[in-house]
C-alpha cells in the first residue's frame, strides 16, 4: 500500500509549509517497501498504548471538577461559611479561568507536543485539586478552583489533537467516544466515592477534604505517567516499528489535516476566525454546555432538594453516568458505521429536551418524574465528543486545528459559566429559570446542528461545481502540504 507516499509532498509546495511527517517519510522511503502491515492489528496496538491514559485523564478531569458538586452535600458550604451565590461563583470562576487559559493554549499546543503539554498540566491540576482540601474560606476555595481551571484547559484540545494524529476521520469517532466515556464512568465513581467519604466521621479532617486530597494525588500520578508514556508524535513512538510508522502515516494521510508542525501560521488563525463552520460549532458547544454546567454543578443539589440525605443523594446521582455512557457509546460507534454526525447530535438532544421538560414542568411531588428528567438531561453530554471530532475532521492545517480545538474547548467553558449562574439563591428550591434554560438551550443546539449540516452540504456542492470531481493525483500532492481545508481544493467536509 501507499507506493505514492515515498515522494511525500511535491517540492513546489515547499517543506517549510509541509507537515513534520513529510520529513519522516522522506527519510524512510524504504519503509514503504517492507512487509505488509495489518492495519487492524496496528489500530489495536495503538489503542492499547494510548486509550488507557487518555481515558484516565478524562475520568479524573471530570471527577476533580464534579467533586465540588458532591462536596455540596458533604458540608462544604457550612464548613467554609459559603453564603448566597458563593458556591455558584466558585463553579463559574473555574470556567472563566478555563476560558482565559485557552488563549495561550493555542500557542503552547503549536509549540509543545500535545502529549507532553497534557501530561504536565494533568500533574499540576492534580496539585491544584489536592490544594482544594486546604481551603478555609470562600476566597481560598475560589483560588484553588481558578488554578484547577487553568490547568484543565488543555485536556480537551490535547486529547483531540492526539486522537487526530493516529486515526482517520471515521476511526476517530469511536476513539473520541472511548476517552470521553470517562465522563460517564466518573459520574458513577463520583457518586460512590462521595458516598464512601461521607461515612468518614472519626477522622481529624472533614470527609470532603480527604476526598479532594486523595483524588488530587491520584491525578498527579496519572499526569506523570501520561507525560512519559504517550509519545510526542507517531514518528516518535518507540513501540512502533519503522514499517508500522510509515504504514500509519500513509493511512492517516487521507485526512488531509496533517500530523504535526511547530510552525505558527498566523494566516491560518485569521482564516479560522473568519470561518463560519467554527462559529457554528462554537455556538452549538455553548448551547449544549449550559446543560452540562447545570448537571456538573447542581445535580446533587437538585436531588438533595427531595430531602434525601447526603449519602443517598450521591448514590442517586450515579444513574446519570449510565445514561452518559450509553449515549456516548451509541453515537461514537454509530458515527463510525453511518457518519451523519449532525443527525446523531440531534438525536441526543431529544432525550435532553424531554429531561429538561420534566425538570421544568413536572410537580416536585413527583420525585420519580423529576429524577428521570435529571437522568435524561445527561444524554446531552454525548454530543460533545461529536463536536470535538467534527472539529478535528473538518479543520486542516496544524495551526488552524490547534486554534479550533482551543476555541471549541473554550466555548465549552462559556456554556459552563452560564449554566451555574442560572442557579440563583433567590430561585431556591425550585430553580425554575435554570431548568427552563436547560430545555431551551438543548432545543437551540438541535437547530444549529441542522444548520451545520446544510452549511457543509452547500460547501461540498459548491466545491464540486467549481473544482470538478476530486482528482486523486491532487489528493496525493496535498496530503502533507500543510494546507487548510479552505486552501485545499480536494478537501471535502464530513457531516
Amino acid at each position: 500500500m501507499g507506493e505514492k507516499q515515498a515522494e511525500a509532498v511535491p517540492r513546489h509546495l515547499g517543506l517549510d509549509r509541509a507537515d513534520d511527517a513529510v520529513l519522516y517519510l522522506e527519510g524512510h522511503t524504504d519503509g514503504a517497501d517492507g512487509p505488509q502491515v495489518d492495519l487492524r492489528a496496528l489500530r489495536r496496538k495503538i489503542d492499547r498504548r494510548l486509550m488507557p491514559y487518555m481515558f484516565c485523564c478524562y475520568i479524573l478531569q471530570f471527577l476533580d471538577k464534579v467533586m465540588l458538586n458532591y462536596a455540596a452535600v458533604m458540608g462544604i458550604k457550612k464548613d467554609l461559611s459559603l453564603k448566597g451565590n458563593d458556591f455558584s461563583n466558585t463553579a463559574t470562576w473555574f470556567f472563566i479561568a478555563y476560558l482565559i487559559a485557552e488563549v495561550p493554549n493555542v500557542y503552547c499546543l503549536q509549540k509543545a507536543p500535545p502529549a507532553k503539554w497534557l501530561g504536565g498540566n494533568v500533574f499540576l491540576w492534580g496539585i491544584a485539586a489536592a490544594a482544594s482540601a486546604g481551603a478555609q474560606n470562600y476566597r481560598s476555595l475560589l483560588t484553588a478552583r481558578i488554578f484547577l481551571g487553568i490547568f484543565e484547559a488543555t485536556v480537551g484540545p490535547s486529547l483531540m489533537l492526539i486522537s487526530s494524529q493516529y486515526y482517520t476521520r471515521s476511526e476517530q469517532a469511536p476513539r473520541f467516544t472511548i476517552w470521553y466515556m470517562g465522563l460517564g464512568v466518573a459520574q458513577i465513581l463520583g457518586g460512590l466515592i462521595s458516598f464512601g467519604f461521607q461515612h468518614v466521621h472519626h477522622a481529624s479532617i472533614e470527609g470532603w477534604r480527604i476526598m479532594f486530597l486523595v483524588l488530587g494525588l491520584i491525578t498527579s500520578v496519572v499526569g506523570g505517567l501520561t507525560f512519559f508514556f504517550i509519545p510526542d508524535t507517531p514518528m516518535k513512538a518507540t513501540w512502533l516499528s519503522e514499517h508500522e510508522k510509515v504504514a500509519l502515516l500513509q493511512h492517516v494521510s487521507e485526512n488531509q489535516t496533517g500530523v504535526w508542525s511547530t510552525t505558527l501560521n498566523l494566516s491560518q488563525i485569521l482564516e479560522a476566525v473568519l470561518d463560519p463552520q467554527l462559529w457554528l460549532l462554537t455556538l452549538t458547544t455553548i448551547l449544549i454546555s449550559v446543560s452540562s454546567g447545570v448537571v456538573t454543578t447542581y445535580s446533587s443539589t437538585l436531588i438533595a432538594g427531595f430531602d434525601f440525605s447526603g449519602p443517598i443523594s450521591a448514590l442517586l446521582n450515579t444513574p446519570s453516568g449510565i445514561v452518559s455512557i450509553f449515549f456516548t457509546l451509541l453515537v461514537g460507534f454509530g458515527i463510525r458505521k453511518t457518519s451523519n454526525r449532525w443527525a446523531w447530535n440531534v438525536l441526543c438532544t431529544i432525550p435532553g429536551i424531554i429531561g429538561g421538560a420534566l425538570l421544568s414542568f413536572m410537580p416536585k411531588s413527583n420525585k420519580a418524574g423529576v429524577l428521570i428528567g435529571i437522568y435524561l438531561v445527561n444524554a446531552i453530554v454525548a454530543t460533545l465528543p461529536i463536536l470535538y471530532q467534527w472539529t478535528m475532521a473538518n479543520c486542516a492545517g496544524h495551526t488552524k486545528r490547534a486554534f479550533a480545538s482551543a476555541l471549541v474547548a473554550g466555548s465549552f467553558s462559556v456554556g459552563n459559566i452560564i449554566g451555574p449562574q442560572t442557579f440563583q439563591a433567590r430561585d431556591a428550591p425550585e430553580y425554575h429559570p435554570a431548568k427552563i434554560a436547560v430545555l431551551a438551550t438543548q432545543a437551540a443546539a438541535a437547530f444549529v446542528s441542522v444548520v451545520l449540516f446544510c452549511y457543509y452540504k452547500w460547501q461540498n456542492r459548491r466545491r464540486d461545481q467549481t473544482e470538478g470531481p476530486i482528482d486523486e493525483t491532487m489528493i496525493d500532492e496535498t496530503k502533507w502540504a500543510g494546507l487548510t481545508d479552505k486552501q485545499n481544493p480536494s478537501f471535502r467536509y464530513v457531516y
